[in-house]
C-alpha cells in the first residue's frame, strides 16, 4: 500500500488557519496559567500533555486528517506560549535570551533534519520519523515566534498594534520574495511560520490585554472561544475541500 501525505499543503487556507491558530495559543495559553491561576509550570504540563496526545493520534493517521493535524497546531501555539512565559517569569531569563535558546533549537532540529534526509521539504511528508522532525520543528518555530513577540512588545516597547503591523510586513515581505525572487522556498517557508507566530500572539495581546497596555481588554477566555470558533468553521472547510477533491 502507497504512502500517504500526512500534512497540509501549504495554501492561503493553510497560513490563514495558521495565524488564527496562534491566536488561539497565545489566548488559551494566557487563560490556562493566568485567568485560571494555574501558573507556567502546570500550564506547561496541561499543555504538554494535551501536545502529546494529539501528536500521538497524528502520528497514527494513514493519511492528512484536518481536524488532528489543526489539533497538533493548535497545540504547538499553545504550549509555545507556556513555554517562552516560563522562560521569561519563572527562570527569569527574559524574552530576548528566551528568543536566542529557542532559535537555536530550531536550528538544531533542522540542521538535525537536513542531515538525515538531505532536505527540508514540509510537503509532502509520508514517513513518520521525518513527521517527527516536522513537528519538533513547529514547536520550537511556535515557542519563538511567541518569545520575539513578547520580545517587540516588552524590550522594544512597542504596542501590541504596532507589533502586529512589524510583523504582518515582514510576512509581506516574505510573500513579495517568494514571487519575485530565486530565495528558496523552504527558507521562505520556516520565516514566514516563525512569523505568523509573533502575528497571531500579538494580535491574541490586543484582544485581550488591558487598555492601558494598549489592549481591548476583552479577556482571555472570550478571546479564546472567538478563535476557537473560527478554527472549527475553517476546519470544517478543509475537510470539505478534501470530501470534494475524493467526489471528483
Amino acid at each position: 500500500m502507497k504512502a500517504l501525505n500526512k500534512v497540509a499543503k501549504i495554501t492561503l487556507l493553510f497560513w490563514l488557519m495558521k495565524i488564527v491558530a496562534t491566536t488561539l495559543g497565545e489566548t488559551l495559553g494566557d487563560f490556562i496559567a493566568q485567568t485560571l491561576g494555574l501558573g507556567y509550570t502546570i500550564g506547561i504540563l496541561i499543555t504538554l500533555l494535551f501536545f502529546a496526545i494529539v501528536l500521538t493520534v497524528q502520528l497514527y493517521q494513514k493519511k492528512y486528517v484536518p481536524l488532528w493535524f489543526w489539533l497538533v497546531i493548535i497545540a504547538t501555539t499553545t504550549l509555545g506560549t507556556e513555554i517562552s512565559d516560563f522562560i521569561d517569569r519563572s527562570l527569569h531569563l527574559g524574552y530576548t535570551w528566551g528568543s536566542i535558546l529557542l532559535f537555536t533549537g530550531l536550528v538544531i532540529t533542522l540542521f538535525a533534519w537536513c542531515k538525515k534526509f538531505r532536505n527540508l521539504e514540509v510537503y509532502p511528508i509520508v514517513k513518520t520519523n521525518k513527521e517527527v522532525f516536522y513537528w519538533i520543528a513547529i514547536l520550537f518555530s511556535n515557542s519563538l515566534g511567541t518569545a520575539f513577540g513578547d520580545y517587540l512588545s516588552d524590550v522594544v516597547g512597542l504596542s501590541y498594534l504596532n507589533g502586529a503591523m512589524v510583523t504582518a510586513t515582514i510576512i509581506v515581505l516574505v510573500v513579495i520574495l517568494h514571487y519575485f525572487s530565486k530565495i528558496n522556498r523552504i527558507v521562505l517557508f520556516w520565516v514566514a511560520f516563525i512569523f505568523t507566530r509573533p502575528f497571531g500572539a500579538t494580535f491574541g495581546d490586543f484582544l485581550t490585554k488591558p487598555l492601558a497596555k494598549g489592549g481591548l481588554d476583552l479577556g482571555t477566555l472570550p478571546a479564546s472561544v472567538v478563535s476557537l470558533v473560527i478554527m472549527a468553521v475553517l476546519i470544517y472547510i478543509s475537510h470539505r475541500q478534501i470530501s470534494s477533491k475524493v467526489n471528483d
